[in-house]
Formats: structure tokens, sequence, C-alpha cells
């Protein structure tokens, strides 16, 4: 089998609500779609997905200028041999490699009349805990959601803080008034300014029972992310600090965090991604896998990522396409109740809706 042809297009859906983080307001997700055509008549789809500058415009471009040239009459099973192609010729663009590489499992798996899990050595749970988060704003506003999330089964929700110490204090004291059983997790998304104010503004909010406190450093900060940890009670993740292999290996040898969270697209594809995991394992370093978020693509490549790792140690964010107004696959993820279990089908099981991507598409 030979690659015949590669493609790439952007596309933008609103969000379900505008979602505010430390890293700013987001009213709609841009992220680039791509298509893989092979000489058998097997196409396989993939998503880069990304929240920093170049979006699915410049992920679109990558993949369209760098790498579809590179791409053709290449063998779709040897994904290896192609992600190290991928990197020589581009440094960095990890969504857009990510992209790709989901297209050529989703192309193995079709081939192989099997699910992409046991192309990443079988599926080892029957089903996974998910979170989800919640925007900066109103108290008021975020406790009610948080009640409709716990209604449809979520035992775990994120609260975003990081901006104004004393709205993180309100909306965790609204929630914890509400749902006081609730799992509840922080991710300050890199906001605080130094390791002293972090340690300062988690000791305020230790006595909501926090799971843990996600990024509170900027990324490159591992000396002060291994601070933070040294000095508050609850445990440290590391998500921005950590996307490809080599960052994981450098946060475990500085000791900068207790768990790792894993992103399909920053790492660059399910085979990094992957390496993380067993990296975190050897280390005795528990993960989870977070969405930036993605549309039904790419979530559905994250989860097949999930089912097939055992070092999955918490609630995981494998719903991004649910904080759409809308999707561009004719299939409804496998989510039910606060859980995802394992999608069907070979490849990735799912498969595009032509009508809305072309109405989703931008230039």
């Amino acid at each position: 089998m030979k690659i015949t042809s590669v493609e790439a297009i952007a596309v933008s859906i609103a969000r379900s609500q505008p979602f505010t983080s430390s890293l700013g307001k987001q009213r709609s997700t841009i992220n680039a779609i791509v298509e893989v055509h092979t000489d058998e008549g097997i196409t396989g789809i993939g998503e880069a997905s990304s929240v920093w500058d170049r979006l699915g415009r410049g992920e679109r471009d990558d993949i369209d200028g760098a790498l579809a040239e590179l791409l053709v009459n290449q063998d779709p099973f040897c994904i290896n041999a192609i992600n190290a192609l991928l990197d020589e010729r581009l440094h960095r663009s990890f969504p857009a490699k990510a992209a790709v590489e989901m297209a050529l499992f989703d192309i193995a798996g079709k081939a192989l009349n099997t699910p992409v899990y046991n192309l990443l050595g079988g599926c080892v749970h029957e089903r996974i805990p998910l979170s989800r988060s919640l925007s900066m704003g109103p108290s008021d506003e975020n406790a009610a959601q948080a009640e409709q999330l716990a209604d449809q089964g979520y035992t775990t929700l994120k609260m975003k803080i990081g901006r104004d110490p004393n709205e993180d204090f309100a909306n965790l004291e609204a929630i914890r008034k509400v749902l006081p059983g609730i799992i509840l997790r922080v991710d300050a998304n890199m906001g605080w300014s130094s390791a002293r104010e972090a340690v300062r503004r988690i000791g305020e909010l230790e006595q909501f029972d926090l799971e843990f406190v996600e990024q509170p450093l900027p990324a490159a900060d591992l000396e002060g992310m291994r601070f933070v940890r040294d000095h508050v009670g609850v445990p440290v993740m590391a998500d921005e600090s950590i996307w490809r292999p080599n960052d994981a290996i450098a946060c475990m040898r500085a000791k900068a965090a207790d768990i790792f969270n894993v992103y399909v697209s920053e790492a660059g594809g399910l085979t990094p991604a992957s390496d993380i995991f067993s990296i975190a394992e050897a280390a005795h370093i528990p993960c989870m896998i977070g969405s930036m978020p993605e549309f039904g693509i790419g979530t559905a490549a994250q989860t097949h990522l999930a089912f097939a790792m055992r070092n999955i140690g918490f609630a995981c964010d494998l719903n991004g396409c649910t904080y759409h107004k809308d999707d561009i696959i004719l299939e409804t993820l496998p989510i039910e109740s606060g859980y995802i279990y394992p999608p069907t089908g070979p490849g990735l099981g799912i498969s595009i809706d032509r009508d809305k991507l072309e109405h989703y598409q931008i230039a």
C-alpha cells in the first residue's frame, strides 16, 4: 500500500459557551482536519488541535506545505519511519505531525480491520472516568454548571484558576457548597508569576480538598515547579511543561511534578504520547490525558491511546468534543454518565460528515 495524496482543511466550530482560563478567552475552536489517501482506496483521517498561536490554519499550512510531499509514495504502515522523516523536515508543529500520524494509524486499523487501541498494545480498561473543566467566571454560574455536570454523571470537575485570587476562592467555595463530595481539581495554566506566589495561592485553596493543582508556573520553570511541589500539601501536575518525551524526562529528573498530563497533539502523535506514558510508568508517575479541546476525530484518537495505556491514574479529558456546539463526524462517541467506553469499529472508528466539514471549513 502507498500513500497517494494528503490534504488538510482548517475548521472553526463555536464553543457551547465562551471559555476563559489564564490563557485567555476562547469563543470557538480552530483545528485542522487531514485526510491521507492510499492506492488501495483506504483513507485515514486525523486532527491537528491547538490553543496556541498557529491554530488550525497554521497547522493546515504545515501539513499541506512541508509534510504532504514527504508522505506521497510512503507505506502508511511504516509509522515510525514516517515520524522520523517528519521530524527531520519540520522541527516543531507537533499538532500537525500528530494529525498525520492519527491518519496513518486509522489507515492501518482499517486495513487490518481492528481498532487503533489494538495497534497500541490492546485494550486494558473497561471504561475511563472523565473530568469536565469549568471556565473562569461568576461563582453562581459555575456552581450551577457544576451541579448540571454532576447530574450527568461526572464525578470529577476541574476549575480554571490563576488570574484573580478572590474569584478563584469564590468559585471553589461555591462548588464545594453545592457538591461537597465531588472530586475537585484546579488548573492555573501557568497563571502565577513566581513559585512563592503559587505556594501562597495554593495554600489559600487547600481547604477545598483539591485532588491536584495543574501547571502552577510557566512551562520551563521546572525548578520553580519543584519548589511548589515541596511546599504545598496538594499534588502538582505538569501539563505545559510536558510536550515531548524529552520534556517528560527533564520533568522527572527535576522532580517537578507528581502527575503528568499527556496530550496527543502536543506530543506529536500517538507514538510519542505513548512513549511519555512509558517514561512516567518507569518512574512511578501516574498520568492522565488532556484536551485542547479536540473535535470528534482528535477525541477518538486520544481515547484509543487511553484504553491502551496502563498508567492512567486519574479521570481524563477525553471529551473535548463536548465543549462545542457541533462536530464534523457522523458517529457519537461512547460517552455515558461521566465515563467513556472503548470505541468500536476498525481504525479510529469514526468518519467525516462531509456536509458539516464543508459548512465549518474556513480559508
